[in-house]
């Protein structure tokens, strides 16, 4: 029993050792944020800041146009991920009820779309962004992002599951192809669909470089243009204020994910298993 025991130890400690090397960026970033500058100094690494202090979040709301980013971000990764999710599951329902010419040769060529490293395409999207007037603008930043391969390919293989004689009876009922989507198909695949949806508004929440490309204006930044623009303007000398910007911008995707992560979990672990 206490080799069994011992065994047990050994498996959970370089688990317990990974999980917090994961979450100690996090802890850091949390507890930075309550210290004044002396603790930051003085205590780094301790992650119990004494006394804390609110002072960086109200440097931060009183100084800083916090509210103005918090809405271009929002509504960038709104839209972006309204817009992926419709073009996945539309996309994806195509791939699996309906027969057209070359569908296995289309699917397999939007699967080579996960290899393509993200900056061979970006000199063609700015281009096309510049050429037709979006630069600066929000839309410059979104109509590049609106369909994804990973969401077609993740709303694919969960709709497969959906068994044939169901739609077939759709069918046999006088239900077209919309009826058959809104009525029969999506309410099986709400849960992937959440899933694949937390997923696309966290990536375009956190996303850096392409606004950074896009985007001139600082009033259009989102929050991580704006912290780093932040960080550079006060010399990476105020790490209480920016810990503050930088907890400020994560809690949103953090709580998404503590709430959704049974289906974001279900859903990669349904894609894998069906193949």
């Amino acid at each position: 029993m206490r080799t069994k025991l011992d065994k047990n130890i050994l498996w959970h400690l370089p688990l317990i050792l990974a999980v917090f090397l994961q979450l100690w960026p996090i802890i850091f970033m949390a507890s930075t944020s309550f210290k004044d500058m002396n603790q930051i100094f003085t205590s780094t690494l301790n992650p119990l800041p004494f006394p804390p202090t609110l002072n960086n979040y109200v440097a931060v709301l009183e100084d800083f146009p916090f509210w103005t980013y918090v809405y271009n971000t929002f509504l960038i990764a709104t839209l972006v991920t309204v817009c992926k999710i419709a073009t996945s599951v539309l996309a994806a329902f195509a791939f699996v009820y309906y027969e057209f010419k070359g569908k296995e040769t289309i699917f397999n060529f939007m699967l080579l779309t996960f290899f393509i490293p993200i900056t061979v395409l970006i000199m063609p999207n700015y281009l096309l962004m510049s050429k037709l007037g979006l630069l600066n603008t929000p839309w410059g930043v979104i109509l590049p992002q609106i369909a994804d391969g990973m969401g077609i390919f993740l709303m694919r293989q969960t709709i497969r599951g959906i068994p044939k004689p169901l739609l077939e009876a759709a069918l046999l009922e006088g239900a077209g192809a919309i009826g058959i989507l809104t009525k029969v198909v999506l309410p099986l695949i709400k849960p992937s669909a959440i899933a694949v949806t937390i997923f696309f508004f966290i990536h375009s929440w956190n996303e850096y470089f392409w606004p950074l490309l896009v985007l001139q204006d600082k009033e259009n930044y989102t929050l991580p243009l704006a912290l780093q623009m932040f960080i550079s303007a006060e010399g990476g000398s105020e790490w209480g204020i920016a810990m503050a910007v930088a907890m400020l911008t994560s809690v949103l995707p953090l709580l998404l994910y503590l709430f959704c992560q049974k289906y974001i979990l279900s859903t990669f672990l349904q894609s894998g298993v069906k193949g």
